[in-house]
């Protein structure tokens, strides 16, 4: 009786040992999963970002923490345009890859923006110049970055977009017609296909592949919601929209332009005048700060933003907040590397931005 326990005894222990082992291993099985886990570093993958950049000075990137080899700098927004230069690093342009800045070298092939006709002017007026485009001056940049995305933490409620939403769910045909200013008409873009509009409903495309969506534009460059109002038969009447975007603001907020109070009852006409008319869905969306330098900024973009998501709110509408976008992102960057004319128009990478708003609604 008593060998017989002793042998169950070391049995137990062997037993006892054997599972303590396995327990290592998977153990250390884990801590090398975990490992490789956290080795694959997260990218946040950014194309085309603009700079311009001004003797040997930096400037900043959006995010900071670039990946080395995950950069490329040339002239033109894609690579496959005609004509692309590819700069190189070192013998073009330097970057702290910590802090996020790029810099031009003093023997640099990248146009120096020191020699911008309103560089560094202060309240100037376009009116007395031939040229004031930035357009020449731009280098695009690839890159990925180790930090988080920030323009895409603000989701926002499809709850007015319902049908438009629901057909394309069933993969039905719809139709999107964007209404609005110069922004909207793409002016000074290099490619009509990256305004926001073309962007957004090729996004959409992606969301929904069996759906069909139709996009069309009905823009008034130069003109404000007075217009808008006034033009609506002319431009909207014929066509039978499921989703108009109302892209206004740029304009209203000029020096001599009208007062926030009428600019918001000016979209509330619209969205109702649309629902009326067209039993269509809406969204208002704002824009950003015009060149802080530019004489006819009255500095007040901030309470036309707030108008157009009060708008929204007594219309019931759908509301894409493009201005709180920009802030974000003039938080680290210059207005001029955003401005294809250095006032008011956004270049291609400033059009992403508007994507990269409107990609909060929760599609």
């Amino acid at each position: 009786m008593h060998k017989l326990s002793i042998a169950c005894i070391r049995g137990h222990i062997r037993l006892q040992l054997v599972v303590s082992m396995i327990g290592i291993l998977l153990f250390f099985s884990g801590c090398s999963a975990l490992t490789k886990s956290k080795s694959k570093a997260y990218h946040n993958q950014i194309h085309g970002e603009s700079f311009v950049l001004a003797s040997t000075s930096s400037a900043n990137f959006l995010y900071t923490g670039i990946v080395r080899g995950s950069v490329e700098v040339r002239s033109n927004y894609n690579k496959s345009d005609s004509g692309t230069v590819v700069y190189t690093e070192g013998i073009d342009y330097t970057i702290d890859y910590t802090e996020g800045t790029i810099a031009r070298t003093s023997q640099s092939r990248i146009p120096n923006y020191a020699k911008h006709v309103l560089f560094e002017k202060i309240d100037f007026d376009q009116n007395n110049f031939s040229n004031y485009s930035n357009s020449p001056y731009f280098i695009w940049v690839d890159y990925a970055s180790k930090k988080r995305d920030i323009l895409n933490n603000d989701k926002i409620s499809t709850v007015f977009l319902t049908k438009f939403k629901t057909k394309l769910e069933k993969g039905e045909k719809v139709s999107i017609v964007s209404y609005g200013n110069s922004i909207t008409a793409g002016i000074d873009l290099s490619n009509i296909n990256d305004r926001l509009q073309n962007r957004w409903a090729h996004y959409l495309q992606t969301q929904y592949p069996k759906a069909t969506i139709e996009l069309q534009d009905a823009s008034l460059p130069g003109y404000t919601t007075l217009e808008a109002i006034a033009y609506w038969e002319a431009y909207i009447g014929k066509k039978n929209p499921d989703l108009i975007i109302l892209g206004w603001g740029m304009n209203e907020a000029n020096v001599g332009g009208m007062s926030p109070s009428e600019y918001k009852n000016n979209l509330v006409k619209l969205v109702q005048m649309t629902r009326a008319q067209k039993n269509a869905e809406v969204i208002i969306y704002s824009c950003f700060r015009p060149n802080e330098n530019w004489r006819y900024a009255s500095h007040k973009m901030d309470l036309y933003s707030k108008a157009a998501k009060e708008a929204a709110a007594i219309a019931n509408c759908a509301y894409v907040d493009v201005y709180g976008v920009y802030e974000k992102v003039f938080a680290r960057k210059d207005q001029p590397s955003l401005l294809s004319n250095n006032i008011n128009h956004p270049n291609n990478f400033g059009h992403w931005l508007y994507l990269k708003a409107f990609k909060n609604l929760e599609f």
